[in-house]
């Protein structure tokens, strides 16, 4: 069943500046209440989290979701690497006056700046939850071990390595291969107009660049492996088992990283999660951040 599209002019929109760069964001809830900050992955922007910011705010909690580094309305300026853009969130927590979130909640590439930002700033977050995307150790460790049932599903990662052809191919027709990506495996869930909206953020200028720069860049990172990265906070992985691009293994993989890793399966769920099954993903988020759980 469609949900009820949402539109951008439905948020707040805000600005912060720091390190060089304006970033953008969306933000509900009353300043000062405990901060939730939400992080999108790709191709998206902060409006994947449109069923979440809302409910999340009426729970009691200051609720921001940004637009990283290179996405949409915040500005092109490398480098992408996953050190960098940990880096951004814990400026944009001191930004907006913070010294702790109560929780960083992050999607696909999101959730890898989740985890990695979880293990260098261990003071600035109190717990952490991620929607389909393994702990960033698991990708070595899938190299390692010639894991190929996931080395084939990554085969994107590596024609993304290519110069300008991906973004060519991926603006092709309007931005086809991009909108098939969010509904092929979310049938009825992602309305037309929501997907006008992502296209309105792909046509950013230097964005697509951008966007595909991040996978660039991981090819170039080194220590994405060792005790540095484990996560020492109470953590959440929500986990649609019909991922397209990500095999259940890493999730389970992750749990070598994250001590206590709580996993949560969505069955049948695809890897757009909280855009696919929203009350649910609510449900679990909520329940998680309202635990007593340490």
């Amino acid at each position: 069943m469609l949900q009820s599209s949402l539109h951008p002019e439905n948020f707040s929109h805000h600005y912060v500046t720091f390190n060089g760069l304006r970033l953008h964001f969306v933000a509900e809830g009353t300043p000062g209440a405990p901060l939730v900050v939400l992080l999108h992955g790709f191709p998206e922007f902060w409006y994947s989290w449109r069923h979440q910011i809302k409910p999340l705010a009426d729970a009691g909690y200051y609720v921001v979701a940004v637009d990283q580094r290179g996405y949409n309305l915040s500005d092109k300026g490398g480098p992408y690497d996953v050190f960098t853009l940990s880096d951004d969130i814990a400026g944009y927590i001191e930004a907006l006056g913070y010294s702790q979130a109560a929780a960083v909640i992050g999607h696909d590439w999101g959730g890898v700046v989740t985890w990695v930002f979880a293990a260098r700033y261990l003071e600035m977050v109190q717990r952490v939850a991620v929607c389909n995307v393994p702990h960033p150790s698991t990708l070595t460790r899938t190299i390692r071990e010639q894991y190929w049932p996931q080395i084939i599903k990554s085969w994107y990662m590596f024609f993304f390595q290519i110069p300008w052809l991906p973004e060519q191919m991926l603006s092709a027709n309007n931005f086809q291969a991009l909108s098939n990506a969010l509904t092929v495996d979310t049938p009825g869930m992602v309305s037309i107009e929501e997907i006008d909206s992502f296209k309105q953020a792909w046509r950013q200028p230097m964005a697509l660049t951008a966007m595909i720069g991040w996978y660039r860049a991981l090819f170039q990172t080194r220590n994405l492996t060792g005790q540095l990265l484990t996560v020492k906070r109470p953590a959440l992985l929500i986990w649609g088992d019909n991922d397209f691009a990500l095999t259940t293994q890493t999730a389970e993989w992750s749990r070598d990283y994250i001590p206590g890793l709580r996993i949560n399966y969505i069955r049948g769920g695809s890897h757009w999660i909280q855009q696919e099954h929203p009350a649910e993903v609510n449900q679990c988020l909520l329940d998680f951040l309202q635990s007593k759980s340490s």
